[in-house]
């Protein structure tokens, strides 16, 4: 048998299932003319009247009816193939590989696998440091997911902003900064603890204090938040960290205090990344709507500008 356009299948099994021209025209939007061409090549294609007139109304041939339901089980199984399949998390196996941006997964990724849990128990989390790549570890599969600072991702990867990350100061509790107004100069007169990747002393904040002539003493340079701050919960150096984090401490009664910088810091937009050729995956949209939930869209710690916690 020669090739099939399968829109000729369609209308087969609506003419064998309507027994009619007029009908099966309706069923599928066309008009009595274009159905009748449509019977025409139906006929041609495989060699046999298909309907043929019986008093005022057609009949299927014998060879029609043979084809009945071989056409029907065609037609539904194409429908199913451009049926969205239906996620079944309770049922779902796997591990998510999920890259983060240092100190967020302290902050989220209990509650995270708690929620996860509660629909998928069989599904679990690894998290993967940063890394100099972008991109390829997301095309190549290696990472379901890169949720951090993604400005820099490249145009082929999908970007959804989860919230914005402002950064505040950590120091001990009774530390003697807060001991009256934390000014400027009172910031920079202490020693300081820079959290850096790629271990860097100096940063936006040097800037800002260098546009006013002040300078301040690094003291230690650390490559994460995490160890900042836990650097400042036992000394008397201040930590600059990202404000989930320093939340995080809090909620789990860490002995520190957190206090909004005397200089402007710029918000970081922090995203989940992901690969174009993972969008329709059904088990991938569940893993993103499940980090969604955990850190809704442009959240923020609602503290007033000033204010100490």
């Amino acid at each position: 048998m020669q090739s099939i356009d399968p829109n000729l299948i369609r209308a087969l099994d609506a003419l064998l299932t309507e027994g009619s021209v007029t009908a099966a025209a309706r069923r599928l939007h066309l008009s009595p003319s274009a159905m009748s061409r449509t019977l025409t090549r139906i006929r041609h294609v495989f060699g046999d009247p298909i309907l043929v007139r019986a008093g005022r109304g057609l009949v299927s041939t014998p060879r029609a009816e043979q084809l009945r339901p071989r056409v029907r089980a065609l037609i539904e199984q194409y429908d199913a193939l451009l049926r969205p399949e239906r996620m079944h998390s309770e049922r779902l196996s796997r591990t998510f590989r999920i890259r983060c941006a240092e100190g967020i997964p302290s902050a989220f990724a209990a509650k995270l696998h708690e929620q996860m849990r509660a629909s998928a128990p069989n599904v679990s989390l690894t998290f993967v440091p940063e890394g100099e790549e972008q991109v390829d570890d997301l095309r190549d599969g290696r990472i379901d997911l890169d949720i951090g600072v993604n400005g820099d991702a490249g145009p082929e990867i999908k970007l959804q902003t989860l919230f914005r990350e402002r950064m505040i100061g950590v120091v001990r509790k009774n530390h003697p900064l807060l001991k009256g107004k934390i000014d400027v100069k009172r910031y920079a007169s202490f020693t300081h603890i820079s959290a850096s990747r790629r271990g860097r002393a100096r940063g936006p904040i040097d800037a800002a204090l260098s546009a006013m002539n002040i300078k301040r003493e690094i003291g230690v340079v650390v490559q994460s938040h995490t160890a900042a701050l836990f650097i400042a919960a036992g000394s008397d150096m201040i930590a600059t960290i990202g404000a989930s984090l320093a939340r995080h401490a809090k909620s789990l009664n860490m002995a520190i205090e957190t206090f909004e910088l005397p200089v402007k810091t710029q918000t970081l937009a922090i995203s989940q990344a992901w690969h174009p050729r993972m969008d329709a995956d059904l088990e991938h949209a569940w893993l993103r709507q499940q980090v969604r939930a955990v850190l809704p869209l442009e959240t923020t710690l609602k503290q007033k500008r000033g204010a100490r916690s």
